[in-house]
């Protein structure tokens, strides 16, 4: 049978076929701030704990609406570090999951923190925290933390 057919005869019967719902993406840039370096330069790799985080936030469907996850993992160990979870994706979302990864686990002086170019990412709120806890911020590409599916 060719795909003529096969379309002819799904019509017909009113099948469809079955397709993934296309993904958007949570970043918003914002187009006034300054992205921060990338001082990872895509090299998801470190020796010791505590020295490189990574972060990211995911949108969770849910009954009742979405509800947004943002993590922060230690390269290292590949571990999540710091979470936190609400309904909306604003500054706040991000900052206290790095305060709970400053909490739980041993950061060192200078730990680089890279996200994505996000607007809770550039915030003035996330990049004051950074500098009370003494980090390095990084940043990827808009709407992408690891940079490259392959590094995972």
């Amino acid at each position: 049978m060719n795909r003529k057919r096969i379309a002819r005869l799904m019509r017909e019967h009113g099948i469809q076929g079955a397709h993934r719902r296309r993904r958007r993406s949570l970043t918003r840039p914002d187009k006034k701030a300054k992205p921060a370096p990338d001082l990872i330069g895509r090299d998801f790799h470190a020796k010791i704990p505590g020295t490189k985080l990574v972060g990211d936030i995911t949108a969770l469907p849910t009954g009742e609406g979405f509800l947004y996850l943002a993590c922060w993992l230690d390269l290292a160990t590949r571990e999540v570090v710091g979470y936190s979870m609400t309904d909306h994706h604003r500054a706040d979302l991000v900052v206290d999951a790095l305060k709970m990864a400053a909490g739980r686990s041993r950061l060192q002086p200078d730990c680089v923190v890279q996200s994505d170019r996000g607007g809770e990412y550039t915030s003035s709120q996330y990049r004051d925290e950074i500098g009370e806890l003494g980090l390095r911020q990084s940043c990827g590409r808009t709407g992408s933390c690891f940079d490259c599916e392959d590094d995972r």
